[in-house]
């Protein structure tokens, strides 16, 4: 059980107009006064839940949750086949995490970030080095073609049942390709029965990833249908086109980050993502250090919550 901060509500909150049609939620929480922090939800597509504010002492920390375009409760909604997904990209999402900042006026702040999270925060620290105080990952992944490769095709050795259900789901025609991309143009269909098909395959696969942990289940946000179809068409859109980042443009950025401190927290058994991605993310960002949670996997169980709330702490201790 991660050992969270007690619930709390949003002292703050709004939709902040960042062009192309797109209203982007944020809420700010805890201490008006307090360290400023950000948090990067995954997915992408999963929207900023409020556990997020359960990592942070509200007494210490300024925390800003905000639901990346297109998903939780910004506006336009990425499930809706209508919605155009051209204006959803990372340079995107990284131009209205700084108008958020200018919006908040806040100088720096911490990132939190998992998952998907970590790619856009470590694409947004190496951008902004000078907005950043501290930044603590977890779940990380660098979002390039050998790790979709990985998650869609390689571990298929390790599930093969599952896989075969999964490309088996996309024309055969498009089985040998980018099955991102492939399962992306399913969710676009005028056909309600088909985008509802490929989005419960995709759902499925991610499923089998983080649920391999003994006690793990089924994620019940995917029996919801409007977060499944959002869900699925966020990721697919991003993965079938790698994040948008060049191959391997975080690990070779990562140099930027020198004089940033960072805490990467990864479990041993991610199947999402391999544990050797932050170890090498490590050596090219020296100022990061890794902690690997043996029986951990992806996500905040299994001690990776606790990992990172005693970083934020630690973190956050300075500001008392």
């Amino acid at each position: 059980m991660v050992r969270l901060y007690p619930e709390i509500e949003p002292f703050a909150d709004g939709l902040l107009d960042v062009g192309d049609g797109h209203l982007v939620h944020w809420e700010s929480c805890g201490n008006p006064l307090g360290k400023p922090a950000l948090v990067l939800h995954g997915g992408p597509g999963s929207g900023a839940s409020a556990s997020w504010r359960r990592f942070f002492d509200p007494a210490v920390y300024r925390v800003v949750l905000f639901d990346q375009r297109g998903c939780g409760r910004s506006t336009p909604d990425a499930g809706d086949v209508r919605t155009d997904l051209s204006t959803n990209t990372m340079p995107h999402l990284l131009a209205d995490i700084e108008k958020l900042r200018t919006h908040l006026n806040i100088d720096r702040w911490l990132l939190l970030g998992g998952s998907w999270g970590s790619a856009l925060g470590l694409g947004y620290a190496q951008r902004h080095p000078d907005r950043v105080t501290e930044i603590v990952l977890f779940s990380v992944v660098t979002s390039t073609p050998a790790e979709h490769r990985w998650i869609t095709r390689d571990l298929g050795r390790i599930f093969p049942e599952q896989w075969d259900r999964f490309r088996d789901a996309v024309p055969a025609a498009e089985r040998d390709g980018n099955l991102p991309a492939a399962y992306a143009q399913l969710l676009a269909d005028p056909d309600e029965t088909v985008r509802d098909r490929a989005a419960r395959a995709w759902c499925a696969w991610e499923d089998t990833l983080v649920s391999n942990l003994p006690g793990s289940g089924p994620d019940p946000r995917f029996e919801d249908p409007v977060f499944r179809m959002t869900f699925a068409r966020l990721v697919t859109h991003y993965w079938a086109h790698d994040g948008w980042f060049a191959d391997g443009e975080l690990m070779a950025g990562a140099h930027r980050l020198a004089d940033v401190p960072g805490v990467l927290v990864h479990g041993r058994l991610d199947l999402g993502s391999p544990a050797d991605v932050p170890w090498q993310l490590s050596k090219a960002w020296p100022a990061a250090r890794v902690e690997l949670i043996d029986e951990a996997g992806h996500g905040a169980g299994h001690g990776i919550g606790d990992a990172v709330i005693n970083a934020l702490d630690r973190f956050g201790a300075s500001w008392r």
